[in-house]
């Protein structure tokens, strides 16, 4: 597959009074054509921020993308002017953002919302903007979709509102698709309906897809390559796979284990990760998950690991990813606790 996006050392900082928050601290990957990309991580690990400062959506002052590139097709997005900006954005990527309710204008109907993006990009006029509206209302799964254009957000439930979204996303036939926390706020059978709809999307039109969660779950169905993030940097990467059946970082680790397992006995506790997440305005020196990690040594304490390859196509950030082997499955055994 031919490479579409690929993401540089991106560095975006918030500058507030109480210090400069590091939310997203030299991260790079790569999306290729057709692909589902999973990047998973806590809450404040720069999951988000790192996808708003793709699509140039961090708000400036307080944020700022202060080095990196990103590269779509070939092209720096983070060299364009607004009005270059602008003819990507909805276009070639777009986004399905976390909270339909907030994204969607309440005082604009759901037909609108659509038809402005067609007019603005695709230069059609009202009736053909209309007509394609519908079009894709019904791709997405809503019934009767010319009388519900001329609905109003509230009148829609919490599922059709993503889907509403997934329709604006996907309206100029873009090539990627950002959809951040695509299922929040949704029941366990809509959230299955809304990935599934994604997923098949991605496959009949070729379009990549990058989806940022916490839900391991989601992941290990949806996604053929997972990022893991934690304190604005990226902890390892690999295949789908590879990371759920061979971890080779202690906090990928550790978001495995505190999920539930169906081939667990019944009543068997989570084993979840103890401690918070680094305060970004003052990182620790040395790896930042070293506080948390049971298995850190005193040069977790001091150096700050970067990714490496420990296989092929599988990076890990960790001093001991080569020792990580005894613990990858469900009945092996952690490896000896050294401080």
């Amino acid at each position: 597959m031919a490479k579409l996006l690929e993401v540089k050392d991106l560095t975006t900082h918030f500058f507030t009074h109480d210090g400069v928050v590091k939310a997203v601290d030299g991260i790079s990957y790569e999306v290729n054509e057709g692909e589902i990309v999973g990047i998973v991580g806590e809450s404040g690990c720069g999951k988000s921020v790192s996808a708003l400062s793709v699509m140039r959506l961090v708000p400036d002052p307080p944020g700022k993308t202060v080095a990196g590139e990103v590269y779509l097709d070939g092209e720096d997005v983070l060299k364009l002017g607004n009005s270059g900006m602008r003819k990507i954005r909805g276009n070639k990527m777009a986004m399905v953002f976390q909270e339909p309710m907030t994204s969607l204008n309440p005082v604009l109907t759901i037909g609108r919302q659509i038809t402005e993006t067609l007019e603005l990009h695709q230069d059609m006029n009202r009736s053909q903007a209309e007509e394609r509206a519908a079009e894709l209302l019904e791709m997405v799964g809503i019934s009767e979709a010319k009388t519900r254009l001329k609905d109003y957000p509230h009148r829609l439930s919490g599922g059709q509102r993503q889907r509403v979204m997934i329709a604006i996303a996907l309206s100029c036939n873009p090539r990627l698709i950002i959809a951040d926390e695509p299922t929040t706020a949704l029941d366990v059978t809509i959230q299955a309906q809304i990935l599934e709809l994604m997923q098949s999307l991605a496959r009949d039109t070729g379009t990549a897809m990058i989806i940022i969660t916490h839900n391991l779950g989601v992941v290990a169905r949806y996604a053929q390559k997972v990022i893991v993030m934690y304190a604005g940097k990226i902890i390892e990467t690999g295949t789908s796979t590879e990371i759920y059946h061979n971890p080779k970082h202690p906090y990928t680790i550790g978001l495995l284990k505190s999920v539930p397992r169906l081939d667990e006995k019944m009543g068997t506790k989570l084993d979840p990760i103890e401690g918070l997440p680094p305060d970004l305005i003052d990182v620790p020196k040395g790896c930042s998950f070293a506080a948390r990690c049971k298995y850190s040594i005193e040069k977790c304490l001091t150096d700050s690991p970067t990714l490496k390859p420990v296989l092929n196509g599988h990076d890990s950030a960790c001093w001991r990813a080569d020792e990580i082997t005894e613990i990858a499955g469900p009945t092996a055994q952690p490896m000896e606790h050294q401080t």
